[in-house]
């Protein structure tokens, strides 16, 4: 049976993930908060202290806690997989391939993944589901040296990253992020089951290996409404760039 500060914690998590706590907003005070769950401020500053460690919530000395994020929001402090994520919240992460191709490399390949003219690489699409719901596509496109291990594993694992590490010991160690909004074309509407033109969240990345090695470059497309990321920074360090809209994108 859970502790009753661990109980209080759930309910208060649960809360920021429907919203009854947005973003920004002040959570009720310790002795409010007692008074509603019928225990000591001190349970419910344990409960509290649990949900400061996940990031979720936040405050400075003197003022009552905000909101930070709920935990659909993925931070860019650390590199995870979606499949990872969702677990990490408790959710079921799912995935479909929908089409894997080898190929040609592109000019944007070859330079995403330092690739000389002319190589192979391997094209996957695929549909991500959190607890039964489309809520990402991903167009992934892996460099020619870990093509083979990405093609042995089945269509519908749920987390290609933990399933190469178990394989091949690959360990996913770097990633950059390139953030923007596109409108739904008619594949990406088809396969979300959206409207044509729906806003959609896309984030491009690459990831490398420890030693700096590019294992892969997706355009990752979210549905709306079903994860946000959060960028914890500081006067002395903010790992966000913000950098105008590329000609053309979408």
């Amino acid at each position: 049976m859970a502790a009753r500060h661990e109980e209080i914690a759930e309910e208060l998590r649960q809360a920021i993930d429907h919203e009854q706590y947005t973003v920004g907003a002040r959570l009720p005070s310790e002795a409010e908060l007692a008074a509603r769950y019928g225990v000591s401020r001190g349970t419910v500053r344990q409960a509290v202290a649990a949900l400061t460690a996940e990031g979720l919530i936040g405050s400075r000395q003197g003022a009552r806690r905000v909101v930070l994020a709920s935990r659909r929001s993925q931070s860019f402090a650390e590199l995870r997989s979606f499949a990872q994520w969702a677990r990490g919240m408790g959710r079921t992460a799912s995935g479909t391939v929908i089409s894997s191709e080898r190929r040609r490399a592109t000019a944007e390949d070859t330079v995403r993944l330092h690739l000389p003219d002319g190589a192979e690489v391997l094209y996957v699409l695929r549909v991500r589901g959190l607890d039964g719901e489309r809520v990402l596509l991903e167009r992934t496109v892996y460099a020619d040296w870990i093509a083979p291990a990405v093609e042995r594993i089945e269509p519908d694992c749920a987390s290609v990253t933990q399933r190469l590490y178990e394989d091949t010991g690959l360990v996913f160690s770097y990633g950059e992020h390139l953030i923007d909004a596109v409108a739904a074309g008619t594949r990406d509407a088809e396969l979300l089951g959206l409207r044509r033109g729906s806003p959609l969240l896309r984030v491009r990345r690459v990831t490398t290996t420890r030693t700096g090695r590019p294992v892969e470059w997706s355009d990752d497309r979210y549905r709306p409404g079903s994860v946000s990321f959060s960028v914890h920074n500081s006067i002395g360090a903010n790992p966000l760039v913000r950098r105008p809209a590329e000609p053309g994108t979408g």
